[in-house]
């Protein structure tokens, strides 16, 4: 059911994105193929959007398809109610207006991706599993995008305070605000926050300086380390709130080895946040242990290759698992890399130590 709600969110956002007095054309950008749409909006005017890597089989397929993607908001909403009746989580009303909001202003269209709790909240439905309840809880969104997407693809949603301003008023841009003035978060009277973020790949002091992120509704956003990691190739999910919303998080065996690093790198005083992030990656090893170990090793094998650094980190966050949930996640490398040849050790997976 959750696989065919998917299925039927992908499809309903592609058909409202791009209505049918329009047509589709391809552009080459550093080499790359991309899919753009022209056509016309409400007030007659003519408009250009960006659809997606032409090399993406889910994009070109739904191009091909153009005309014929109709999904019933009343069908979808019932599969959302029978999955949230069989033990899937729901998002609250607040969160679920804020996120369809965002979704329907086209962040997720321009590769934008859910990172944090409300991304966790995801893998439920994607790995078929029940999720702890105290996981789950989060009182903000956390956005994240590149910047070589966010400046590349030509295109950008409305602006961010007014997408989020049309679900409450409240909604205020918060410090710190980028060189040029734009803000990289958001805050309303509830306290609730929506945060952007974008990957930090080179120095520390480059994290002061917040770029700007022109598809993202002329914003700003805060570089993090480890999060180009976390984001590379994201999965398609979708979030059970009214007819579902079709969005974009970290594929979850990324978002293991994300918090296992994350969690060594918190102030030892953030004890809640720490004991979150390990929560979160031990859920999620349990869940993929027995059948997707491959994964696993994928992600633990290429964040390994990052260097000294990320190794060290890595060993001792899984370190700070429970016992039995860390030799869990090293029993799983393990037999993934019986079937690929390679050998455990050279992971950091030959024993605990």
């Amino acid at each position: 059911m959750y696989a065919d709600l998917l299925q039927r969110c992908l499809d309903a956002a592609f058909d409202a994105d791009f209505p049918e007095n329009g047509s589709f054309y391809q552009q080459e950008r550093r080499g790359r193929r991309y899919w753009y749409y022209s056509g016309y909006d409400r007030g007659g005017h003519k408009s250009t959007k960006y659809v997606g890597p032409v090399d993406d089989p889910d994009v070109s397929g739904r191009v091909a398809q153009f005309g014929l993607l109709k999904s019933s908001f009343r069908e979808r909403r019932g599969t959302v109610r029978a999955l949230v009746a069989g033990g899937l989580p729901a998002l609250d009303s607040f969160t679920g207006s804020i996120i369809d909001a965002l979704a329907k202003a086209g962040l997720f269209r321009l590769r934008a991706c859910l990172v944090g709790s409300l991304a966790f909240q995801a893998y439920s439905g994607l790995l078929g599993v029940r999720l702890p309840e105290a996981q789950l809880m989060t009182s903000d969104a956390d956005i994240a995008q590149f910047l070589s997407i966010s400046t590349e693809v030509s295109d950008s949603m409305p602006p961010m305070i007014g997408v989020l301003q049309s679900v409450d008023p409240t909604f205020t841009e918060i410090g710190p605000l980028s060189d040029n003035g734009t803000a990289i978060a958001y805050k309303n009277a509830a306290d609730y926050r929506v945060e952007l973020l974008v990957p930090n790949r080179g120095s520390d002091d480059y994290a002061i300086r917040p770029p700007p992120m022109p598809a993202l509704g002329g914003a700003s956003a805060q570089p993090l380390r480890f999060l180009d990691f976390l984001i590379w190739q994201p999965v398609r999910a979708v979030l059970l709130h009214n007819g579902g919303i079709a969005v974009n998080v970290p594929a979850p065996e990324r978002y293991v080895v994300h918090k296992l690093i994350v969690a060594t790198r918190r102030r030892p005083e953030d004890i809640v946040k720490i004991d979150k992030d390990l929560s979160q990656a031990g859920t999620l090893v349990e869940a993929m242990a027995a059948h997707r170990h491959h994964q696993l090793l994928d992600a633990w094998s290429e964040a390994w290759e990052r260097g000294d650094s990320w190794r060290a980190a890595m060993k001792q966050g899984r370190g700070m698992l429970p016992p039995a949930i860390g030799e869990l996640l090293t029993d799983a490398i393990r037999r993934a890399c019986e079937d690929s040849g390679d050998d455990p050790a050279g992971i950091g997976c030959g024993d605990r130590g």
